[in-house]
């Protein structure tokens, strides 16, 4: 199993979704979340006054997935996600060891 997290624009989100339910994906878990990258924030103007916004607002989506379904996955994401500019985001696999549903006791895949 793997953790897909994709940091990604919060105006993605709702293609995002969208997308891996299109792929069957059982459950995810979106967080609101700041930060930067190679962006390092913008600089608006506002009455007249200059203010850097060095923390931008993006969507962090986590999803558990089979190892063979990953691919697919991160492919769905960064078809709906990109724009072609900087701060599309980012998609970060790691490894699962095992899952545990709490109300049945199951684990591992079948947990998913």
């Amino acid at each position: 199993m793997k953790r897909v997290e994709a940091i990604i624009r919060d105006e993605k989100l709702s293609g995002a979704k969208e997308a891996l339910k299109a792929l069957g994906v059982a459950g995810m878990t979106v967080t609101e979340v700041k930060g930067h990258g190679t962006q390092k924030g913008i600089t608006e103007v506002y009455r007249g006054r200059q203010y850097s916004v060095d923390l931008l607002p993006k969507i962090k989506i986590e999803a558990v997935v089979e190892d063979n379904d990953v691919k697919k996955v991160t492919d769905a994401i960064c078809e709906v996600s990109r724009t072609g500019s900087i701060g599309d985001g980012k998609i970060f696999i790691s490894t699962v060891e095992d899952c545990i549903r709490i109300r049945t006791g199951e684990s591992g895949s079948k947990a998913i």
